[in-house]
């Protein structure tokens, strides 16, 4: 109805699942990259979970377009299924003809043809949507068929889709055996207001949108409130808008008409806003409390430094200990809606191989580390004059250079840690946040790498290399701890 109005060629803010329509901020694009990297290098069966509406259906169909063509892809989008009906429709799946058959003879026939399929070089994963409300006994035989091998390697790839509930019914103590082997658990970030501008844009230029943005600023905070972050909110809430400035023949999104569109849709704000004399206590309460911490750590590392000589004195511990507070370059809200829980491999920790973390024993970090380590862009003896940004910059395509100058089976990072993107590129702001990452001690750590966002120029801002993705997942937890509050963390692959 709208679609001439706005000059579009189809509805932007569908519903149903259109991979054309694929948004790869909020984390998505890194499990997507993630998902394929480990389907097809690594063993375990993989969990990707999210709130209902967060994309979880886009993100595999994604995933059956993008997957190498040496694997093949069976898609369970009814979970409702028995035992028996999920085995029929696995092998319905590798072309099998079993019409009643017991269920012995279909799983030697499900083994049987794996084995080919192995032989050939194929590899075969099932995708399981909606895999909350898959039946315990159901999920029980999908383990059974996950143990199914030849020689050392398994016959079949198992990714689970589904709600937090999905978490809570693999914790019964009946399901423990599943559980142990899920390797990979991915979680979808909800939208954060500061990343929902670009998807709606980017879903408006996707449907054929030539003009300038078109959603205000008060728009966006409403959706925003009322979505919760959901995809699927923000789309339904985002088309009765363009429906409610169509009728009122106006091109340009104000909060009037969000305000029609959650009336219609029946949605009000995701949560409860606080009272503004709770907001300003807590702020005034908040501030005193960093002020005396601040004011306790400084007397304390005065009176330190006073009777302990120089010569044991360890290097900018006292600025270490102090809070970050100073801002990131992120946003508070991005900070807070961005901060779920990250992709986490249940796997030994393991350490950094390049930039050894601070304070930890060099002679262990030696013989731990397998990669040399990337050389500072600058001597100590000049970092005071050399401005940050460019440092990092220059060490993260020092560490591209040794990625990709590797010798085939030598050792080499394979991925990092993403402490948080921007979609520009604004040089003081990261200067800021490199700055508190020296007084820190982690600067060494930090790589800067730059990146497209929807053909715009950003930044990556990384935290170590790691020699595999199930190391950097677990070195996540290892992250100093203000970095674990403030940033939503994700998994980078080189």
């Amino acid at each position: 109805m709208y679609l001439e109005h706005f000059g579009l060629t189809e509805p932007p803010f569908r519903i149903t699942p259109v991979t054309v329509f694929f948004f790869s901020g909020a984390n998505r694009g890194e499990i997507l990259d993630a998902l394929i990297y480990s389907i097809s290098e690594v063993e375990g069966i993989i969990k990707v979970s999210g709130e209902v509406g967060s994309g979880k259906t886009m993100l595999c169909r994604m995933l059956l377009e993008k997957l190498p063509g040496h694997i093949e892809t069976i898609y369970l989008a009814n979970p409702s299924l028995s035992r028996e009906e999920m085995l029929y429709a696995i092998a319905d799946g590798l072309g099998l003809n079993i019409n009643g058959e017991r269920v012995g003879i279909i799983m030697q026939n499900i083994q049987n043809k794996l084995e080919e399929k192995a032989r050939e070089g194929k590899r075969i994963v099932v995708l399981v949507d909606e895999a909350h409300a898959m039946p315990l006994n159901t999920l029980e035989e999908l383990r059974l068929l996950y143990n199914l091998q030849v020689g050392n390697a398994k016959l079949l790839q198992i990714v689970l889709f589904g709600q937090p509930e999905l978490n809570a019914k693999l914790d019964q103590p009946n399901m423990r055996q599943l559980k142990d082997r899920i390797a990979h658990h991915f979680h979808m970030q909800p939208l954060s207001r500061s990343i929902l501008e670009n998807y709606l844009m980017f879903r408006m230029r996707a449907a054929g949108y030539h003009g300038p943005n078109i959603f205000s600023p008060n728009a966006i905070k409403l959706i925003a409130h009322a979505s919760n972050g959901l995809m699927r909110r923000v789309n339904i809430l985002a088309d009765k808008s363009l429906l409610a400035a169509f009728v009122e023949d106006t091109h340009n999104i104000e909060a009037r008409h969000v305000e029609a569109a959650m009336r219609d849709s029946e949605l009000g704000f995701a949560r409860k806003l606080p009272d503004k004399k709770l907001l300003w206590g807590s702020a005034i309460a908040a501030a005193l409390l960093i002020g005396l911490t601040a004011w306790w750590t400084l007397d304390k590392s005065r009176t330190t430094l006073a009777t302990t000589p120089a010569a044991t004195v360890p290097a900018a511990a006292p600025i270490a200990a102090l809070p970050d507070t100073a801002p990131a370059p992120v946003s508070a809200m991005a900070a807070i809606q961005t901060a779920a829980p990250p992709a986490v491999i249940p796997k030994p920790p393991a350490k950094p191989v390049l930039s050894p973390a601070p304070n930890q024993n060099a002679k262990a970090v030696k013989a731990a580390s397998t990669i040399p380590p990337v050389p500072p862009a600058h001597s100590s003896s000049t970092a005071k004059n050399t401005i940050l940004f460019e440092q990092r910059l220059e060490a993260g395509k020092h560490l591209l250079d040794q990625i990709a100058s590797a010798s085939p089976g030598q050792e080499k990072p394979v991925a990092s840690i993403q402490l948080y993107y921007n979609e520009t590129v604004d040089p003081e702001r990261i200067e800021g946040f490199l700055r508190r990452a020296d007084k820190l001690g982690v600067l060494p750590e930090i790589y800067l790498l730059p990146a497209k966002f929807g053909g715009k120029n950003g930044m990556r801002v990384l935290y170590g290399a790691y020699p595999s993705v199930e190391a950097a997942h677990n070195a996540i937890k290892d992250l100093p701890a203000r970095y674990q509050k403030a940033f939503g963390s994700s998994t980078y692959i080189f």
